[in-house]
């Protein structure tokens, strides 16, 4: 099991390969969700409210593993489902590629030679998100679990994401929990607050 950065989610086609912008590699992510996880889980708040202290170091991928762990149990098996449909994914577009009569012969192997490339990167992306769901699942539960009525964190693009993931994951929860996000200024600095309505 490892957890590295490979790239935006890959387009693949005949021609060649192009990657989607719009869904970037949840490995970019790991780091804040790990580092919230273990706030959330250990620190004692003032007014049911977290603050992410701005300074905090980067952890590094050694640290972020095992956090998953902790958090997430065996990692092995949290993306065994995972990557084995990411697996069936890739078959099945391999035989639907030979079996592409629209093709000619050379697009038909420029599109299966394509396909093969990136078969280790696809991997590795289905892995990275998994283990980022997880762990987004893990701090709607610590939200949820000690009451947290507002999680405030700097308004940098990969902290509010995972802010809205978190957002997502409690307003699909069986009982959906409804939060709001604000943006506001604080000594200079644009912070994101999450603010949990009900429960």
């Amino acid at each position: 099991m490892q957890i590295k950065y490979v790239g935006p989610k890959p387009l693949i086609y005949k021609t060649g390969i192009s990657f989607d912008s719009e869904f970037d590699d949840r490995y970019t992510y790991l780091n804040i969700a790990v580092q919230l996880l273990h706030a959330l889980d250990h620190d004692y708040f003032d007014d049911k409210t977290y603050k992410y202290a701005i300074d905090t170091d980067r952890l590094r991928d050694d640290d972020i593993l095992e956090g998953l762990k902790q958090y997430c149990g065996d990692l092995d098996a949290v993306v065994q489902e995972a990557v084995a449909a990411e697996q069936a994914l890739i078959e099945d577009e391999l035989q639907r590629a030979k079996e592409n009569t629209t093709l000619s012969d050379i697009e038909r192997e420029a599109l299966i030679k394509n396909i093969k490339i990136m078969v280790n990167y696809r991997l590795q992306y289905a892995t990275n998100e998994k283990l980022y769901n997880c762990a987004i699942e893990r701090l709607a539960d610590y939200v949820k679990k000690d009451h947290i009525d507002y999680v405030i964190v700097p308004m940098f693009q990969r902290f509010a994401a995972v802010l809205h993931s978190v957002q997502d994951a409690l307003a699909n929860q069986k009982f959906p929990i409804d939060t709001k996000m604000d943006i506001y200024e604080e000594d200079g600095k644009l912070m994101a607050k999450m603010e949990v309505k009900n429960r």
